[in-house]
């Protein structure tokens, strides 16, 4: 596998806060590398190592062959950069905007207006090509902002919860512009809090106080869950929460619509058995059903449900 960033034992501490705790990560070249994790765990602070914006406290880094910060000049000239909040010229138009950003990376008069138009065609800006940034809508700045980044048709792009004040229709929209940069060679390593964009995304780390809890391709992580995923439907789900706080195997317990969907101890022999004997009292009717994990399983059994403080049916 060839790789287009490398870190070890990456470390960034604020005075007595560490806020990335020596991780170690491997993003796969040509491919959409996800962080999936709450504010706090660490994305947007790994993500501006990477890129050189901040010197790590302790570890390694290397970007498309290049260490870091050592190198970091080369680097940005190889890769794209998007913020989580918007940070273009709310004064400037569309056009002005994006003239603005070739002429920063030093693109030449014939290749500045190529790109330009190739890029407002292709994140549909044409009818807001003279509109002031700051009256653009949110998924409109968006687009924008994706459009600058590519400018110079980096080899690697780094977006920062790109999709978090956008609808999602937008949100599915920029997916599809980012599926569309790796077919043509583009790696992307992307933050987020979704869900459902963490499993678009070809493999993923899901960290949590500045550590990697898991790492892989979103199918594995459900596989390999560190739990067994039972749902119950019942017509008293209240009724049915006070029996399952007793039981020792369970771990967490979540209400989806008019079902109850139960973390137990992988070690349970016959978990629909132990839950049936559980509720015969109180709901002798109720379907108990193992189904398979989720993405968002996979986040609670790697991160919430590894922390001594946390309630078992939370």
């Amino acid at each position: 596998m060839t790789v287009a960033i490398s870190a070890r034992g990456l470390t960034r501490r604020f005075g007595a806060v560490t806020a990335v705790d020596g991780i170690d990560l491997d993003v796969p070249r040509a491919q959409i590398y996800g962080f999936l994790g709450p504010n706090g765990s660490g994305k947007s602070t790994t993500i501006r190592m990477l890129c050189g914006l901040l010197v790590p406290s302790g570890g390694t880094v290397n970007v498309l062959g290049h260490e870091v910060p050592r190198e970091v000049e080369t680097v940005r000239r190889k890769i794209g950069y998007m913020t989580q909040r918007f940070s273009l010229w709310d004064d400037l138009t569309v056009t002005e905007n994006l003239d603005f950003m070739c002429r920063i990376y030093g693109l030449d008069g014939a290749t500045r207006r190529a790109r330009m138009k190739d890029r407002i065609r292709s994140y549909d800006l044409a009818s807001h090509a003279n509109q002031r940034a700051g009256t653009l809508s949110g998924g409109e700045r968006q687009r924008l902002a994706l459009a600058a980044a590519t400018l110079q048709e980096p080899q690697l792009l780094l977006l920062d919860e790109p999709t978090s004040a956008v609808d999602p229709q937008n949100r599915r929209d920029c997916w599809e512009n980012l599926f569309a940069l790796v077919a043509a060679g583009t790696t992307i390593l992307v933050s987020t809090h979704y869900m459902d964009e963490a499993e678009r995304c070809h493999r993923l780390a899901i960290l949590d106080h500045g550590r990697i809890a898991a790492e892989g391709e979103p199918k594995q992580l459900a596989r390999d869950i560190d739990a067994t995923v039972i749902e119950i439907e019942c017509a008293d789900l209240t009724a049915v929460r006070r029996v399952l706080v007793t039981v020792p195997a369970i771990r967490s317990v979540a209400q989806l619509g008019n079902r109850l969907h139960v973390l137990m101890h992988r070690d349970s022999a016959d978990p629909e058995r132990e839950l049936r004997a559980s509720l015969a009292g109180q709901c002798a009717d109720a379907r108990v059903e193992r189904v398979g994990a989720t993405l968002e399983d996979v986040f609670v059994a790697a991160t919430q449900l590894r922390r001594p403080d946390v309630e078992r049916a939370a």
